[in-house]
């Protein structure tokens, strides 16, 4: 079963993201992406997390493309060759692993459709995106939770090409959980510039070879759900009430909170 609305309990179905470009739904074990075949990558991606039922399953690292979706429309294996990018997965590998069909869930994450070319500093770094991928799944396993996670990247008309594709600088994320009834969420944008900045992308090599780009000060931020609708155009109306920062605040940017730890995110 992919992505479904109705996950969190005691709460209000909570739908997919409404892009505001056409994109191709592909659904698959316990989540779904919706891919932007212009930019051939996904515009964003819905998981269900069960925090009570996940499951230890071997890695693997069988990377394909999808065969429902044209070649031509996906950023494949040549994107990633002989470089210093990373195919980093956007939904994130452990999430849907649970349950009965988790083995099938675990291969399903290795999909092309649901990579992103990002700065190979910024995708394994525990102050940026795996830190906070690891932050939001140890919060559901810890409390037996369940979560919906809403991820991406945010698309920009300036956004560096290489190979053909537009390597996005930013990401989001929005985790959604209920608790006393109400559906409440927490956004975030991870910023991979400075990372990116150090990786000369005629050739798709480091700068420095052998040394990890300087990711310079904080670039996680939690932030109003609200700026991430209006960073990416995306319909997340009932994610933008429930943020627990407050419903409907925009900041556009001025109010973003440094994160480097779990301690520094408020709390819900």
């Amino acid at each position: 079963m992919p992505y479904t609305t109705d996950f969190l309990p005691q709460s209000p179905p909570l739908a997919l993201p409404t892009p505001a470009q056409p994109t191709t739904r592909l659904d698959y074990t316990h989540f779904t992406v919706l891919l932007d075949p212009a930019r051939r990558l996904a515009a964003a991606t819905a998981v269900n997390i069960d925090g009570a039922s996940l499951r230890d399953v071997p890695r693997g690292d069988d990377w394909h493309l999808d065969p429902r979706v044209p070649a031509e429309q996906q950023a494949g294996a040549e994107l990633y060759a002989r470089n210093d990018l990373d195919r980093g997965h956007l939904v994130r590998r452990r999430d849907p692993v649970w349950g009965a069909d988790g083995d099938e869930a675990n291969a399903d994450t290795f999909v092309y459709t649901n990579a992103a070319p990002q700065a190979a500093g910024f995708n394994q770094s525990k102050e940026l995106w795996s830190g906070l991928e690891d932050y939001v799944l140890e919060h559901a396993d810890v409390y037996d939770q369940r979560l919906s996670v809403f991820t991406g990247p945010v698309f920009a008309d300036d956004d560096p090409v290489y190979r053909g594709v537009a390597i996005p600088r930013r990401f989001w994320k929005v985790a959604a959980w209920a608790s006393g009834g109400r559906l409440r969420a927490s956004g975030y944008v991870l910023d991979q510039t400075p990372a990116l900045d150090d990786i000369d992308l005629a050739t798709g090599l480091a700068l420095a070879v052998g040394e990890p780009p300087p990711l310079g000060p904080f670039r996680t931020f939690q932030v109003p759900v609200a700026d991430i609708a209006a960073l990416t155009g995306l319909g997340i109306d009932a994610l933008v009430a429930a943020d627990v920062r407050g419903a409907g605040r925009t900041a556009r940017g001025g109010g973003w909170v440094a994160v480097t730890s779990g301690r520094d995110i408020l709390p819900a």
